[in-house]
C-alpha cells in the first residue's frame, strides 16, 4: 500500500521521501516528481528524525506524512491469553510507535509552513473482533484510529488535518497465507459484498484525494475501504 501510495503522490508531482525496513524497492514511479529512498526502522526515533529531516531538505518544505507501516504475524499473533509477550510489545513498536514518532517530528514542520495533512493507516480489525485472534494487531490498529482522531482536534486550528483508512481485504503480500490457496480465496471473496478483494490502487486512490485541497474540510475522519464488509449485519 505504501509503495501504491508515494508513487501516485511521484506521478503527481510530489517530491518524497520512502522509508521502509525493506531494501529499496525496483517499482518506484520515474516521476514527475523526485524520489529518496532510506531503510531503516521507524520504530526507532534517530531514524525517524533523519527521515523527517531528509524530507524537509528534498521537498524544501513538508506538507504531507503517509504511515502505513504495519505488521500482522499470523500463527504468532493470537489471543492475549496466549500470546508471547514480546510479540506483542514488537507488534506494537511497529505498528503504533512508528506512527507517533513520524507525526511527533513531523508536526513541527507542518506547523512551519502553515499546515499540512497526515493519513495514517488502521483496518477494519479496529471495528470488529475476530474469530481468528490477532489481538496485537487489532488492538494496535485500534490505536492508531484513536491517535489519528486526536491529532486531529489537537491540530485543526493549525490547518493540519489528519485522516485514517481503514482497510478491509487487501490483496497484499501480507495475504501469504492465502497464496496456493484458491479456494480459500474465493471463501473470503463471497464474504465481500463487491466478491474481490480490494486493491493497492483503491488504497492509492482515496489517499491522494484525502491529502488533496478537494479534501480541504476532511479531518478527523475514517475512511473504510472494504467492498462493504462492515456494512454486513
Amino acid at each position: 500500500m505504501g509503495l501504491a501510495i508515494a508513487n501516485a503522490l511521484l506521478e503527481s508531482g510530489a517530491n518524497i521521501v520512502l522509508a521502509d525496513i525493506k531494501p529499496k524497492p525496483e517499482t518506484i514511479a520515474d516521476g514527475p516528481g523526485r524520489a529518496v529512498y532510506l531503510q531503516g526502522d521507524l520504530s526507532d526515533e534517530e531514524f525517524v528524525r533523519e527521515v523527517v529531516g531528509r524530507a524537509q531538505d528534498h521537498a524544501g518544505r513538508f506538507d504531507y506524512l503517509v504511515n502505513t507501516v504495519g505488521v500482522w504475524w499470523g500463527e504468532e499473533d493470537v489471543s492475549l491469553v496466549d500470546m508471547d509477550l514480546d510479540v506483542w510489545d514488537r507488534v506494537f513498536e511497529i505498528n503504533i510507535d512508528s506512527m507517533m514518532l513520524t507525526a511527533r517530528h513531523a508536526v513541527p514542520l507542518m506547523l512551519q509552513n502553515g499546515g499540512g495533512a497526515m493519513l495514517l493507516i488502521s483496518s477494519i480489525q479496529a471495528l470488529r473482533g475476530d474469530p481468528l485472534a490477532q489481538d496485537a494487531y487489532s488492538a494496535s490498529k485500534g490505536a492508531i484510529r484513536a491517535m489519528s482522531k486526536s491529532l486531529a482536534i489537537q491540530f485543526a486550528g493549525d490547518n493540519i488535518r489528519v485522516n485514517a483508512i481503514l482497510p478491509g481485504y487487501i490483496w497484499t503480500d501480507m495475504m501469504w497465507r492465502l497464496e496456493g490457496k484458491p479456494e480459500r480465496r474465493k471463501e473470503i471473496e463471497n464474504i465481500i459484498p463487491l466478491q474481490r478483494f480490494g486493491t493497492v490502487a483503491d488504497i492509492a486512490g482515496a489517499s491522494l484525494f484525502l491529502l488533496s485541497d478537494a479534501a480541504s474540510f476532511i479531518t478527523g475522519t475514517e475512511l473504510i475501504i472494504d467492498g462493504g464488509t462492515t456494512a454486513l449485519p
